[in-house]
């Protein structure tokens, strides 16, 4: 046929999973699911647009240049197509190839190639992200944090607006067990993640205590390893799978039933540990026994046994994670839970699924484009009239409450632990 020199059986260029990418007929469904394109209606910035790109590059009809990077940088990685799609392409799988491609054999700009080394560098590293907030907990105790951000850079200053307050965190803990697990009753460990426990770590002893009063047996993890996201987001699938092998043993040997995050994105991470290892006989079967074990927080609170709640009066609106709502399917349990509680009124937002920005490190590396997304996410929340918004990953918590505090917004965002914590009190 006129077209098989063009497709070769073995692509020359490792763009990603060559034969998936077959699976997407072009039919544009995923269009308005797609926050960038959406944003900027240029069809590379498509999930079918990229997958062309992916096409081509592989066929050796493009050059990796700096516009062909650029469109691949722009995706978030939210897997909306994915929900929309209604051939099942593996759309996930197919980004992370084409960003690896991308760090192997692209050169970036200074400014951007240090954006993304430090990222890279602290994040997945709670003790280095611990010395380097240091002096900045000093300066939120001592309430100059405004006065920083006034000598600050552009760039450090945008980020500095994404950090929540350091100061000792006053957030309620849920009350301890009221519900004596039986000695048969499920086991489950709270991975707590790495920027999670260092600014967050209330959202995972809220879940502790939440699954330990709905009568569940709580197991710790010591100590906890990144789970690989931030690297599979930029591009490093190599220490994204050490990573993985690090958790699958210490996630094996805790023994746990089920397995909860409080950050959606590392709990759809470890839900594919099985894909991401399968090509390691020695950790494969291990790595799907663990992903099969991967469950949400409000999922198992639904399936305990209801203890008393308190009246909680307020008017909330629902956040859907990405990585929860297209990754896990997870998009009516936090809701029933939430209307469960005495006293509070859901009110539903528009575009409730669509991305927010954060996307891991992305608003750290694509500010403009995070900005962007973020003021649509802040109208819509703000249309509402709600008191809370309540949302079960930090990285939106932290990008949405940023947005909301630069447009001197009431509205509180709180993590669902946290929130069904207050609701407790």
């Amino acid at each position: 046929m006129a077209t098989a020199s063009l497709i070769p059986l073995n692509p020359a260029r490792g763009v990603s999973d060559y034969d998936l990418l077959f699976d997407c007929v072009h039919c544009g469904l995923c269009a308005e699911a797609c926050p960038t394109y959406v944003v900027t209606r240029c069809e590379m910035d498509s999930p079918r647009g990229r997958i062309y790109l992916m096409k081509s590059l592989a066929e050796g009809r493009i050059d990796l240049d700096d516009d062909a990077a650029r469109h691949f940088d722009l995706c978030l990685g939210c897997r909306g197509c994915e929900t929309a799609c209604p051939s099942g392409v593996h759309y996930g799988r197919l980004i992370a190839g084409a960003r690896s491609l991308v760090e192997q054999n692209h050169r970036r700009g200074f400014v951007d190639r240090f954006k993304r080394r430090a990222v890279g560098a602290i994040f997945p590293y709670p003790h280095r992200l611990r010395v380097l907030l240091a002096p900045l907990k000093l300066v939120d105790r001592l309430g100059l944090r405004p006065a920083l951000r006034a000598v600050l850079p552009r760039m450090i200053d945008d980020w500095l607006d994404l950090l929540p307050p350091l100061e000792p965190d006053l957030r309620p803990l849920a009350r301890g067990a009221t519900i004596a697990p039986r000695t048969d009753a499920p086991t489950v460990v709270v991975h707590r993640g790495c920027v999670a426990q260092v600014l967050a770590n209330s959202e995972n002893l809220n879940s502790e205590r939440l699954l330990a009063a709905a009568g569940y047996r709580v197991v710790q993890l010591e100590p906890t390893s990144c789970c690989g996201a931030l690297d599979l987001h930029s591009g490093n699938g190599s220490r994204a799978r050490d990573f993985a092998r690090a958790n699958v043993r210490a996630l094996k040997n805790s023994g746990a039933d089920a397995i909860v995050s409080a950050a959606s994105g590392c709990s759809v991470a470890i839900a594919e540990y099985g894909d991401l290892l399968r090509d390691e006989p020695q950790f494969v079967e291990a790595a799907r026994a663990v992903s099969s074990k991967v469950r949400d927080l409000s999922s198992l609170l639904l399936d305990a046994p209801a203890g008393p709640k308190h009246e909680f009066r307020c008017r909330v609106t629902y956040h859907d994670a990405c990585h929860l709502v297209h990754g896990l399917g997870v998009r009516e349990a936090p809701r029933k839970l939430l209307a469960s509680i005495p006293g509070v009124t859901i009110v539903e937002m528009t575009e409730s699924d669509l991305c927010c920005g954060s996307a891991g490190s992305y608003n750290l590396t694509e500010p403009a484009m995070a900005r962007d997304l973020a003021r649509r996410k802040a109208d819509n929340i703000v249309a509402t009239g709600a008191d809370y918004v309540v949302l079960a990953n930090p990285g939106c918590e932290f990008q949405i409450a940023a947005e909301l505090s630069r447009r001197g917004s009431n509205v509180k965002v709180v993590h669902l632990a946290d929130f069904l914590a207050m609701a407790s009190q």
